[in-house]
């Protein structure tokens, strides 16, 4: 069993991955793509990766069962030229809101630009895999955080039922702690690291003057770029057990 999990920066992908790591019967893997566009070299289940096709060998070769989360905040051209990734690994998506994602971002990273909120590419990512999908008559599983935060034991369990895995009640908490994987990012994973299971998350406040150095206007176009794209994946979106 190989599984990725493509999320828009801010998703709630780290909450998966940490439920995930709970399960304890998968090797994690955190943001490889990310880490070697950052790094120049990525560590995947142990194996130092430093190039896009080195990653996706190690994905492919690591014994045992891998699942592997990444986000969509810059470009990753390696994947979509090598046909063993797409045919070799279940990909599958996580989204949400970006009314909640953008300001979340802009408050970290308060010059980013419009791309890096990463519903576009996800998208792309998604048709890409869909294309190969529907010639093998299975169409990508997507997770809408929304439904994970409402309802995360039915949302699991149906996640689980789709890629062919058993369910784990344990996995769905956990002690508040940070991971090593996501050391190299830690900044950005700080209310994960806190928190003690899926569940229910504080809304997100608007973006004001106050809070973070970005106009309104400037979230406002970003929102009307990427909110076709959410759409159009949440009309694809997993329905829970």
């Amino acid at each position: 069993m190989r599984l990725m999990m493509w999320s828009a920066p801010r998703g709630r992908s780290t909450a998966f991955f940490r439920m995930m790591a709970e399960r304890g019967d998968f090797t994690v893997v955190h943001e490889p793509f990310s880490y070697l566009m950052m790094h120049g070299h990525a560590d995947v289940g142990g194996i130092r990766a430093t190039s896009g096709p080195d990653v996706i060998r190690a994905l492919l070769e690591l014994p045992g069962q891998v699942f592997a989360k990444e986000t969509t905040g810059v470009r990753y051209p390696e994947f979509v030229t090598m046909p063993e990734f797409l045919s070799g690994v279940t990909h599958t998506f996580l989204i949400r809101d970006p009314r909640e994602t953008i300001p979340s971002y802009l408050r970290i990273e308060p010059d980013a630009a419009v791309e890096r909120i990463g519903f576009e590419l996800l998208h792309e990512i998604y048709t890409t895999v869909a294309e190969r999908a529907g010639h093998v008559g299975r169409q990508p599983v997507v997770v809408d955080a929304a439904d994970l935060a409402r309802d995360p034991e039915g949302t699991v369990r149906a996640y689980c039922a789709a890629v062919g895995i058993p369910f784990v009640r344990d996995a769905l908490s956990w002690e508040p702690a940070h991971r090593p994987e996501w050391q190299p990012s830690r900044r950005w994973h700080e209310t994960v690291a806190a928190s003690t299971g899926l569940g229910p998350v504080p809304p997100v406040p608007p973006l004001t003057p106050a809070s973070a150095a970005v106009p309104n206007a400037l979230a406002a176009r970003y929102l009307r770029r990427h909110l076709p794209y959410y759409e159009a994946l949440r009309a694809r979106r997993l329905t829970p057990a």
